[in-house]
């Protein structure tokens, strides 16, 4: 129990790093995501106005704020099998999304998300389905506005993490993470136009 706890709050504090706001620092781009539509500060908007080593280190770092407490639980804590998996899977999302060094304004939580399911390995399949999921989005389906398509690419993954039969404690994070994502996206200045699906090869 206090290793879960410990773990969750570690979980959360490394993921209230805002790392756009710390490489934008160090790259002379103070508070670039405030130019943005959505004012996001996050990896997208690192890349767009920080430039490309901004974005790629702000990348790397949001996945491993997500991805080193859920592997180090899982390694150093003996009931990590159990469902105290759960609150540390979700963790590290819920302080990026709601950071308490950010004054609770966050990003959007997809590269720590993708951070934390990597945190699962060898189990690879809750990442491979998330990947998967991003990829057919990609060049299967053209999902506009970007905020309609964040919130279906959750729903489709929590869905499929069910189909595929991965472990209930995993979805049922999973699940959570979508809802603290959705609520997020209910909260964001991000653009809300009229909901549009293309088939990608057919344009």
């Amino acid at each position: 129990m206090f290793g879960t706890a410990l773990f969750t709050l570690l979980g959360y504090l490394s993921g209230s790093i805002l790392y756009a706001n710390v490489f934008g620092s160090l790259f002379g781009k103070d508070k670039l995501y405030q130019d943005s539509p959505d004012q996001n500060p996050g990896t997208a908007n690192a890349y767009r106005y920080g430039g490309f080593w901004c974005g790629t280190l702000t990348l790397l770092c949001d996945l491993l704020k997500g991805f080193l407490p859920v592997f180090l639980y899982s390694r150093l804590v003996p009931d990590a099998k159990e469902w105290g998996m759960l609150p540390v899977l979700i963790a590290p999302v819920v302080g990026h999304i709601f950071p308490i060094f950010g004054k609770f304004h966050g990003g959007k939580g997809i590269a720590a998300t993708f951070g934390c399911l990597l945190g699962l390995l060898p189990d690879f399949q809750p990442v491979f389905l998330f990947a998967a999921v991003f990829l057919f989005l990609s060049i299967g389906l053209r999902i506009t506005p970007h905020y309609y398509r964040t919130i279906v690419a959750y729903l489709l993954t929590s869905l499929a993490m069910i189909l595929a039969g991965v472990s209930p404690k995993i979805w049922t994070g999973f699940w959570a993470i979508t809802a603290t994502v959705c609520l997020k996206m209910h909260l964001s200045k991000e653009e809300r136009g009229k909901f549009q699906v293309k088939l990608l090869w057919m344009h």
